[in-house]
């Protein structure tokens, strides 16, 4: 069976995945870009962007696990767009007309709506789902290969509360937020379920790598 996994999602210190005051053009509220400093110098990010350059270390080898071997992709209604986008029926999401997903990717909504075909090989798909239903429904569509969980951090905590996430890669940064969404709140005991390893590395940052013990 394809295994769910969580690439690159970046938490402050005191466990925030993202600020508080989310809105256009802030897509993580009063955090800004700090989250994601660490992986804008690595090489993965410049390629991504169709540029060269970018740092080739150990940031830069956590950082491309990101799309090795994935065939859908499962994200909740923040990561989608700021509060407010359901009102809008032509929004298509933040990343312009070519999303850099590749794949099918399935919005958790309360309020779904038709799919989105859009170039590049991304469908949106838009479902009020449990995180199993969902699963399910991301798993039928990747034909055999992995399910990558985009976040944001209450989605994941979701499916880590119900025990679907089989590897789980946190980057932990050195910044205090404050306020936000936490990742970790009620996951008392998750280091049970999982072996863990850390790596940290000159940038500062230390990559937790989470590995599922049941399979």
């Amino acid at each position: 069976m394809s295994r769910l996994r969580v690439h690159n999602f970046t938490i402050s210190l005191d466990g925030f995945g993202t600020g508080e005051g989310q809105a256009p053009g802030a897509p993580f509220g009063h955090a800004g870009e700090r989250l994601h400093d660490w992986m804008f110098t690595t090489r993965y990010w410049h390629e991504m962007g169709g540029g060269g350059g970018g740092s080739a270390g150990a940031d830069n080898a956590f950082a491309t696990m990101h799309g090795h071997g994935i065939g859908a992709e499962i994200m909740g209604a923040g990561k989608f767009g700021p509060p407010g986008w359901q009102d809008d029926p032509g929004y298509k999401g933040a990343w312009g007309a070519d999303p850099p997903f590749r794949t099918p990717v399935f919005v958790l909504t309360h309020r779904p709506r038709p799919s989105i075909e859009m170039e590049g090989g991304t469908t949106f798909h838009f479902l009020e789902a449990s995180p199993a239903q969902a699963l399910d429904k991301a798993r039928e569509a990747a034909g055999g290969q992995d399910v990558r969980l985009g976040g944001g951090p209450s989605v994941i905590r979701d499916f880590l509360r119900e025990g679907l996430v089989d590897h789980l890669h946190v980057v932990q940064i050195p910044i205090l937020l404050g306020r936000g969404v936490r990742l970790w709140d009620g996951l008392e005991s998750l280091e049970e379920a999982y072996d863990i390893e850390a790596v940290s590395t000159p940038s500062g940052v230390t990559h937790l790598t989470f590995t599922a013990k049941s399979r």
